[in-house]
């Protein structure tokens, strides 16, 4: 990749957890950057250096850290903005463009910015990797944190996706302060998926600490997930073949 001798900003994904999973493409742009900005664990993957300052910053103030990083991009800085997994995906590329859109009047200047996102590895697809192929038809992503958007909403998309016999990745399942969120959610699972359908949790993948667990739906608790796992469902034709848990690439009709 060719960056711009001025000042940019790459938003790039550092993968699931693994170093040998980060792409070379993100290394050479963390190689050649003045500034890393990132959330608190994120930037502490990135090895410190002679002309390299560290912006680590807490994990809910995601726009005043895109437009930290345009501010710097526009004084000349070449800037990483860090992610885990793609950055793409529920993570610091859609608050970077955020910010842009939200300070263009004022700054126009920064449409002209050289951004860049760099993809790399998700959770979802390094635990769909580590159990077979559980998303090898039709899926779709949710993020069940009700941060950003209504449980309602969360809800009805549960509902509706289950029915539409859809597998479906499940990031931030389940923390402290909503424990009762994924219990529901499990009832909706079961009804719209099926009682039998294979569920896998995934927790710290990649890392020393992998664990991997499927069972079918009417055999999960709440308990078998937390901040740290990844939530796999499959759809009602996803089945296991010895260890592994794979959908196939056909469907029936209706």
């Amino acid at each position: 990749m060719k960056l711009s001798q001025n000042g940019w900003v790459v938003i790039a994904g550092l993968g699931p957890g693994n170093e040998a999973l980060v792409t070379q493409e993100v290394r050479g742009a963390i190689g050649e950057a003045t500034d890393i900005v990132g959330y608190i664990p994120y930037v502490n993957r990135v090895e410190p250096r002679e002309g390299l300052t560290l912006h680590a910053t807490d994990n809910r103030v995601e726009v005043d850290r895109a437009t930290h990083a345009l501010e710097m991009a526009a004084a000349g800085k070449r800037v990483v903005v860090v992610s885990s997994g793609d950055p793409g995906v529920f993570a610091m590329a859609s608050a970077v463009f955020e910010a842009l859109e939200s300070n263009a009047e004022r700054n126009p200047e920064w449409l002209k910015l050289d951004i860049r996102v760099l993809p790399g590895i998700t959770a979802m697809l390094a635990a769909a990797a580590a159990i077979g192929a559980p998303l090898g038809h039709d899926f779709a992503a949710i993020n069940l944190s009700d941060n950003l958007k209504p449980w309602s909403l969360i809800e009805k998309r549960l509902q509706l996706v289950g029915e539409a016999g859809l597998a479906m990745a499940f990031y931030n399942p389940r923390s402290k302060s909503r424990p009762h969120q994924f219990a529901r959610a499990l009832e909706i699972l079961r009804e719209a998926c099926g009682a039998e359908t294979l569920i896998t949790f995934a927790r710290d993948v990649t890392k020393p600490g992998q664990e991997l667990l499927t069972v079918p739906l009417k055999d999960a608790t709440p308990e078998m997930a937390d901040m740290r796992t990844v939530v796999i469902v499959g759809n009602r034709d996803t089945r296991r073949v010895g260890n592994y848990v794979y959908t196939p690439r056909y469907a029936a009709e209706g």
